[in-house]
């Protein structure tokens, strides 16, 4: 044969390998860990896992922004009085806030509760006019007894005028 024959031989094979696809090794289908642990295990919270504790707030870099030339400030306040109130305001919010981080976790022993309402296994506790509950003290006497509500409410005229009535019977 020829030099020639055999060049081209050899080019056509090595062509042919080239567009032909590789053999593969096996690949196995079993799973290391079931599909729903995988998914579970993707804990996109893992760099700020402590971002919705409660009190984490305090943590954040929370701030107003900065008032420049072409910020809006109300009519009658310079940008210094403005400024003086928005600050203000940040530490009001920032003390209410913490003031309310410092209630966590506080709560009301159950057992003291139960023993201060009087709820022995007799059940008297039912026959009490709150059934045991806290009552909220309001910040008028709305009993009628000392006339102590407020007169915007309109009450206390009407018991002005009975009151006038029974004074004409008698």
């Amino acid at each position: 044969m020829k030099a020639s024959t055999v060049f081209v031989v050899a080019a056509s094979m090595a062509s042919a390998s080239a567009f032909a696809p590789a053999p593969k090794a096996p690949q196995s289908t079993q799973l290391n860990e079931s599909l729903f642990k995988k998914i579970s295990n993707l804990d996109l919270w893992a760099p700020v896992s402590d971002s919705n504790d409660y009190g984490a707030r305090g943590k954040k870099v929370l701030k107003t922004g900065n008032l420049t030339d072409k910020s809006y400030v109300p009519s009658g306040l310079t940008k210094a009085q403005y400024e003086k109130i928005r600050s203000d305001n940040d530490s009001k919010k920032a003390a209410n806030y913490q003031k309310n981080v410092n209630k966590a976790g506080i709560f009301q022993d159950y057992t003291e509760f139960y023993l201060k309402r009087g709820s022995e296994e007799n059940g008297s506790w039912l026959k009490m006019p709150n059934r045991g509950h806290d009552m909220a003290k309001t910040k008028y006497d709305w009993s009628g007894e000392t006339n102590q509500t407020p007169g915007w409410t309109g009450i206390g005229a009407g018991i002005k005028k009975r009151d006038a009535a029974k004074k004409g019977k008698k």
